[in-house]
């Protein structure tokens, strides 16, 4: 591996352990443990992934109905009406914005958009 390379490795390394730092990733880690550590968190989110697994296996035989839908946005309504599942999905929300504002930084000079486009092959 080249030395520059490997340069920006580390780079990239010491960018991640800055964001690690910041105030949005502390807050959206704290969030995300607070998420985890709700039992009624918890079985909420068990139950919208239940209904969920339920609805796609519907729709993929053709039986899925509206009471099917309605069914999970009612879960995802009661998971994202819970205080601890708003505090964790703001924080997840400010975290995106500061990574979106990094991405645009880090773009920039490549004329790519690094983020969205340098993985992605053929895009228009």
């Amino acid at each position: 591996m080249s030395t520059q390379v490997s340069e920006l490795e580390e780079m990239g390394r010491k960018l991640g352990d800055a964001i690690a730092d910041t105030p949005a990733y502390e807050r959206f880690e704290a969030a995300r443990a607070a998420v985890q550590d709700d039992d009624d968190a918890q079985a909420k989110i068990a139950e919208v992934e239940r209904l969920r697994d339920e609805f796609v296996s519907a729709r993929e035989t053709g039986a899925a109905t509206q009471e099917h839908v309605a069914k999970l946005q009612a879960a995802q309504n009661d998971l994202h009406s819970m205080d601890v599942m708003v505090e964790y999905l703001n924080a997840q929300e400010a975290l995106q914005s500061q990574l979106e504002a990094i991405n645009v930084a880090i773009s920039e000079p490549l004329s790519v958009d690094f983020g969205g486009e340098a993985g992605g092959c053929c895009q228009d």
